[in-house]
């Protein structure tokens, strides 16, 4: 995922030193100096040489002595949950949500703030704002801030750290959303793409222990798709896996922008499932209106009234279900992981009906189901998945190993 953009060259130690930092924080309960030998591989000299300078830094520390038979006792070495802390920024076309994350992955601060403005020199102002209050509301000192990740809306250009052109956010024309908010803030800033972001959240949050790989399907205002294998997400040659709107799911479905018919684009998102429900007859009984909000809300009505076992509502998102299987049976079948996970800010309402629909669909159209049967889960963080990812992808830069830094690169 190599994410770390500087001119200092990353040195044997840092690969060996995060090495070491990430044993100790899967581990939860702490490593000691023994224990991390085996877990690393690395010699006893290099652990002892690695373990004083990061206890001298203070991001580890000695937390109590275990006796274990003969010999001197072991000390066991924890994280220092409050050694380092990042910001993470999710920008949605409807809301911003901030966190502020604690070298373990716990959040210490949030807050959420709805955009009228889409002017991008307002929303920077705004980030930079809120990003102060966060900091200052949770009394801690600036220097501690490893740096702050914007979860955003893809295509990026990450080389250049510009947001393109993203779906629902006007006047977003190659905005360099890296510097400017680098330079608002005065620190580091990480640009991320949502999906991405979001599934090195579950990555970071999920069970420590889940070993394998997972296709993440990201639900927001439109839909994504991120992959993990071997502990890492793949980011895409250009950081932007996981385009996935015009992927046909229905043949029949009405005609898209891109001269198609059926894409995802169309049939699966929030707003194509209000449509098909306005269709089907759901909000007779109500009266017509308008505004942005009016899909938001809608969606959540339809929501409860298939929650409420009404059956018109339930036929729609029993459909959105099938619409979604054939998605995620063409992605797992490319990817070939071990398991689903569903997520974003507009999963919560659906997972009751998604998760008693999809798995059948999923398994009759599995390639490997005579090998295994797929899981699917919801994810772990829940609505802020975006902005607590963006938040763990700068955790990430500082704590996990890379083979990438054992190169040094022109």
């Amino acid at each position: 995922m190599g994410m770390r953009r500087g001119t200092n060259l990353p040195r044997m130690g840092d690969f060996n030193q995060s090495v070491i930092l990430e044993a100790i924080r899967r581990s939860g309960e702490g490593l000691s100096r023994i224990e991390l030998v085996e877990a690393t591989g690395l010699s006893a000299q290099t652990i002892t040489n690695i373990t004083r300078r990061l206890l001298d830094e203070g991001l580890i520390a000695e937390a109590g002595r275990t006796i274990n038979g003969p010999g001197k006792p072991r000390v066991t070495l924890r994280l220092v949950a409050e050694s380092r802390f990042s910001v993470g920024v999710h920008l949605d076309p409807a809301v911003i949500t901030f966190v502020l994350l604690n070298m373990t992955g716990e959040a210490v601060g949030r807050r959420v703030v709805r955009t009228q403005d889409r002017d991008p020199s307002a929303i920077v102002e705004t980030m930079a704002k809120t990003i102060e209050i966060l900091i200052d509301e949770a009394g801690i000192d600036r220097n501690l801030v490893a740096g702050v990740g914007v979860a955003a809306p893809g295509p990026l250009d990450a080389a250049k750290g510009t947001v393109i052109d993203p779906p629902k956010l006007d006047g977003w024309h190659r905005v360099p959303l890296r510097s400017v908010l680098a330079e608002a803030t005065g620190f580091e800033v990480t640009l991320e793409k949502d999906t991405t972001a979001a599934a090195v959240g579950e990555l970071w949050t999920g069970d420590a222990t889940s070993e394998g790989s997972f296709l993440f399907v990201y639900l927001g205002t439109g839909l994504g798709a991120a992959a993990a294998r071997d502990g890492g997400v793949v980011a895409g040659s250009t950081h932007n896996f996981g385009e996935i709107g015009h992927i046909m799911v229905d043949p029949e479905g009405p005609p898209c922008a891109c001269g198609s018919r059926g894409c995802v684009e169309v049939v699966c998102t929030p707003q194509a499932i209000v449509e098909q429900a306005e269709a089907a007859g759901v909000f007779d009984d109500e009266p017509q209106g308008g505004g942005a909000n009016e899909v938001d809300e809608r969606f959540l009505r339809l929501c409860e009234r298939a929650s409420a076992g009404e059956l018109p509502a339930l036929g729609v998102l029993r459909r959105s279900a099938g619409h979604l299987a054939v998605l995620i049976s063409v992605l797992t079948n490319v990817l070939d992981v071990d398991r689903v996970v569903l997520g974003g800010p507009f999963w919560g309402p659906l997972s009751d009906v998604y998760l008693r629909e999809i798995p059948e669909p999923l398994h009759r159209r599995s390639a490997t189901r005579a090998v295994r049967t797929l899981t699917v889960d919801g994810a772990v963080v829940g609505d802020d998945v975006g902005a607590v990812g963006a938040a763990c992808v700068v955790l990430d830069a500082v704590l996990t190993p890379r083979a990438s830094d054992l190169y040094l690169e022109d």
